[in-house]
């Protein structure tokens, strides 16, 4: 029967937690990468709408110079929260699995 420590410091439990990191990780960037490449293009396709002014600012600076910051501390602290829920997850079903062994 093994121990609890057994299978949290198994190759198993951290193959499982560095995919799932993974995978969350690629969604972060895919979708940081999108917005990024997105910007210029929306600025290519739609010169008119980017020159719109708001706030003193042509909307295309305003997305880039101002609004872009919360976007990325957005996504960090969406990466940070479900990083350590996935933790979490394993965590618990690392204990589950040891009961029921």
């Amino acid at each position: 029967m093994p121990h609890h420590e057994d299978f949290i410091h198994s190759e198993e439990f951290l193959r499982q937690l560095m995919r799932r990191q993974l995978r969350l990780s690629i969604a972060c960037a895919v979708t940081f990468g999108g917005v990024l490449l997105a910007l210029p293009l929306v600025n290519y396709f739609a010169p008119d709408l980017m020159a719109t002014r708001v706030g003193g600012f042509t909307l295309s600076w305003l997305i880039l110079g101002i609004l872009f910051f919360p976007f990325v501390w957005v996504i960090s602290y969406t990466f940070i929260r479900r990083s350590l829920a996935l933790e979490k997850q394993e965590a618990e079903d690392a204990l589950k699995h040891n009961r029921e062994a």
